[in-house]
């Protein structure tokens, strides 16, 4: 390893050399208290900016040991720190000054949820943060000097604001990783008590507009229904009252803009964690939930959708389908199915992406089109078989079919954003009328694995200069949270709508592009693919699915309901 020194003289003798002579920068250097690794060199100013990586062993970080030992406490920890060395590098921003992307200084942003990332990964070495400078030229003329500001002057200081135990506010360290271990506690105390989601009183659950995830101002503080109040225990804040949500079917009603979706919402954003100040700190929702919804257009493979849809009039088999533009209902049929296939325990469903043919058939429908004469079987007539013979849950949001009544265990009406339990009112009303068909026969889960083919993971294209041909890697482009492009095939994940973060998609383009290079062409059963790529990312970490040497910055890790829904969808 080379020293700071030798890489200040190395940055002096490429001064106004063409842009080219920073690759020989490529390496690792002492710096008093730290390493820095540079472990990518970008080819002009111009082009995205380089990999630098910085390394803090723990005998000069200071962190206290139990604040990185278990998984949950570490991944706080490491969200903390790169939240401070992306506010302490912000301010130095842009400032080393020259053409194209010099002087940039690019690291992870995070947003509400706490998020195990490349971008800081605390090991038994000590903390490594990576992030992205753009190396200053003026043209394509090496301007060393602005680089030599950004790697002596500024981030020595980024440094020194985020990762040294000492210079902390140790309060605050302390208050995240408490929030963290009381998180963890009500996800404990959900499983022991049979609920699959927690509501604290005086949370904030509305966002501040579509396009901010923060919370909005003089938002009405959530209060549960007394009926549905559970205390919970915490090691550090004591003891926190809310609405527990039990197992089985929930209905979320009321009139429109009243709340019903944002409670929703926070519910499917409760399977994170939140950061202090987010306001739904403790809204926590079984992490195996999934948001599901009607998903016009989307390609289907190989799917078992025989539980809702049968008897096509052409005839084609339910039980393995397949098609390129899925309908709203068989659409949603098959994300189900993938849900379970996903091992998801609690189903999140607003009535308002929902196909409507898909949710119910009121008694007019049924009498004017015969049974017989529907493929169709709603998810009103499948929603109890699923809890009671499946174990899975379901919270469904309902602003106009009442039908659904009939099968709920719990009732809440949200009214001018208050939850107010209504179910025993319902039942007394449902009393004076004439109830609908709520149960199908023939309730059998898919029992056939299901398998995914690659194609092969090398182009062939002719070379520059037309004379041969060359074969390279599939190139891999990551187009913000919702599209990824992996060779030439394109993925919308837009309605995939508990992605949280773009370096969330990031880690699923990479996770396709590796299963596609190791299977090489080959059939595989998609349960173990998928099983045995979660188990390497929890084992060796998210970088290890990279086709980089170094672990690169800008990964975050999915769920595995979300693996195995871009997988379904690619």
């Amino acid at each position: 390893m080379k020293t700071s020194e030798e890489l200040q003289r190395e940055l002096r003798n490429i001064n106004r050399k063409s842009y080219p002579a920073y690759k020989g920068l490529k390496g690792a250097y002492q710096f008093p208290d730290y390493q820095l690794f540079i472990e990518h060199v970008q080819g002009d100013p111009f082009a995205a900016p380089s990999a630098l990586r910085i390394f803090v062993p723990h005998r000069k970080a200071g962190f206290p040991e139990a604040y990185y030992q278990e998984k949950h406490i570490r991944i706080a920890l490491q969200d903390e720190l790169i939240r401070r060395f992306a506010k302490a590098s912000a301010k130095f921003c842009y400032q080393a000054k020259g053409s194209g992307k010099s002087g940039v200084i690019q690291v992870s942003h995070c947003d509400q949820e706490v998020l195990e990332r490349t971008a800081c990964e605390i090991t038994e070495e000590g903390i490594h943060i990576r992030f992205f400078v753009g190396f200053p030229a003026n043209g394509r003329t090496i301007n060393s000097g602005e680089l030599e500001k950004i790697l002596f002057d500024y981030l020595p200081e980024c440094v020194k604001a985020s990762l040294y135990y000492k210079r902390l506010p140790a309060k605050e360290i302390e208050q995240v990783i408490f929030l963290s271990e009381d998180q963890r506690a009500v996800r404990e105390e959900l499983k022991k008590r049979n609920l699959i989601a927690f509501v604290a009183n005086g949370s904030i659950l509305p966002r501040q507009s579509g396009a901010s995830d923060l919370p909005m101002k003089e938002a009405v503080p959530f209060q549960s229904p007394e009926s549905m109040q559970v205390t919970i225990q915490l090691p550090h804040r004591g003891r926190i009252t809310g609405m527990g949500i039990k197992k089985g079917i929930t209905l979320i009603a009321g009139g429109g803009y009243h709340g019903k979706s944002t409670l929703l919402q926070a519910l499917e954003k409760g399977v994170y964690d939140h950061i202090a100040g987010d306001g739904r700190e403790f809204v926590i929702t079984d992490d195996t939930a999934w948001k599901l919804r009607a998903e016009d257009g989307r390609k289907i493979k190989d799917v078992d959708i025989s539980l809702f849809i049968n008897h096509l009039p052409n005839g084609k088999d339910t039980r393995k389908f397949s098609t390129l533009d899925a309908s709203g209902s068989t659409s949603q049929a098959a994300n189900i199915i993938e849900a379970i296939e996903a091992k998801s325990k609690v189903l999140l469903i607003d009535e308002d992406t929902s196909a409507t043919n898909f949710m119910v058939r009121d008694e007019l429908m049924q009498r004017v089109i015969r049974k017989d004469k529907e493929p169709i079987t709603p998810f009103l007539e499948r929603a109890r078989d699923l809890y009671e013979k499946a174990g899975i849950s379901t919270i469904l949001v309902v602003g106009s079919c009442g039908s659904y009544f009939y099968i709920a265990d719990q009732i809440v009406q949200m009214d001018n954003y208050h939850p107010v339990d209504i179910t025993e009112k319902t039942r007394n009303i449902l009393k004076n009328y004439k109830k609908p068909e709520c149960r199908a026969e023939g309730f059998a889960l898919p029992s056939e694995k299901r398998s995914i083919a690659f194609g092969s993971s090398v182009v062939r294209r002719k070379n520059y200069r037309g004379t041969g041909m060359v074969e390279e890697r599939e190139k891999l482009k990551v187009m913000g949270r919702e599209n990824l492009m992996l060779g030439k095939e394109q993925l919308d994940l837009r309605y995939l709508e508990q992605l949280a973060d773009r370096e969330q998609t990031q880690t699923l383009g990479h996770l396709l592009k590796y299963a596609k290079e190791q299977c090489n062409g080959r059939r595989t059963d998609l349960e173990g693919l998928v099983e045995s790529l979660i188990r390497k990312l929890e084992k060796e970490g998210i970088g290890s699915v990279s086709s980089q040497k170094d672990i690169p910055a800008g990964m975050a890790m999915p769920r595995r309901q979300e693996i195995y829904a871009c997988f379904n969808r690619f």
